[in-house]
């Protein structure tokens, strides 16, 4: 008999699975499919202190190995999220949630997460730092290390529940904001948000995507993000939540050891609405496979 529990900043989870924000709705929507209890827990759709309606569309665009989006975080906001959302999935989901929190500026941050951490169904604050700063000339707070513990810290100071802050790829060194945000307080870092890419239709001659380029996720990701995560492993001591192209229990295998305590399952949700259930489902046989009795054991065993 196998052990798939692992534990994320003192809650455990029966098994590390967890479908990555943007991908899984606020749960409810995939309920209709299958008990969402099997997971180990999941991050709802990313949330702003406004309610946001998106991008112009067409949002998404395929392509080799994935697939590129920029639906631009359309949510009802955060009142609405506490007042229905949250009430509704509480019927389906009886686990600690993840909520996933967006911003444009430090106090958006601040007040969303401050507002969210008082909700019971909320276990842990996944705090995407890969939107643009309006209020410093339209740069992300993901790419510079001061930004991203500006950020954390004003998160913390207004929290008590676990914060993981959600790493942007775009940047030429992963390693020192991660570790900018542990010195300023996070609990724990998720990574990697999306790489930027854009499709071209050939018939008329200009992008696909209405805001030109998008997020680029997908199998073709991974090699990137098992990159990213073993090397962030390597410099701090918070736990790591690792994404980036995963969909078979394999490659739950591998992330776990570049040093990712926990995974999130992203664009295979929008392929199969069963993916997470069937990797849940898939991962005792393969841990059984390579002769691993404790999926703990696994946590940055490639080191």
């Amino acid at each position: 008999m196998v052990n798939t529990k692992v534990t994320l900043s003192g809650i455990e989870l029966d098994n590390p699975i967890i479908p990555a924000s943007g991908t899984f709705g606020y749960g409810y929507e995939f309920a209709e499919w299958y008990d969402i209890n099997c997971l180990g827990t999941f991050s709802f759709k990313g949330t702003t202190r406004d309610p946001r309606f998106g991008n112009p569309t067409p949002r998404i665009a395929e392509c080799t190995s994935g697939m590129i989006n920029a639906v631009g975080l359309q949510n009802p906001g955060v009142d609405a999220v506490i007042a229905h959302e949250l009430p509704e999935l509480k019927k389906h989901f009886r686990k600690p949630v993840m909520a996933n929190v967006s911003g444009f500026s430090i106090e958006d941050y601040a007040y969303t997460c401050e507002r969210l951490d008082k909700e019971e169904q909320v276990g842990w604050l996944e705090v995407n730092i890969s939107c643009p700063n309006v209020h410093g000339g339209g740069m992300s707070f993901g790419t510079s290390p001061e930004a991203a513990a500006e950020v954390t810290k004003a998160v913390k100071a207004v929290t008590t529940k676990p914060v993981y802050i959600k790493l942007s790829p775009n940047v030429t060194d992963i390693v020192s904001i991660a570790k900018a945000c542990e010195e300023a307080g996070a609990d724990g870092i998720s990574m990697i948000n999306t790489l930027m890419g854009m499709r071209i239709d050939l018939h008329r001659r200009k992008p696909i995507i209405a805001n030109k380029s998008g997020g680029f996720s997908g199998p073709a990701i991974k090699p990137v993000a098992l990159s990213m995560v073993y090397r962030v492993y390597d410099a701090v001591k918070i736990p790591i939540i690792g994404m980036g192209g995963l969909s078979t229990a394999e490659d739950v295998l591998e992330m776990m050891l570049a040093g990712a305590t926990a995974v999130e399952i992203g664009a295979a949700n929008l392929i199969d609405p069963m993916a997470s259930k069937n990797i849940i489902d898939d991962l005792p046989r393969v841990m059984e496979k390579y002769g691993i009795k404790n999926l703990k054991d696994m946590i940055g065993g490639a080191h």
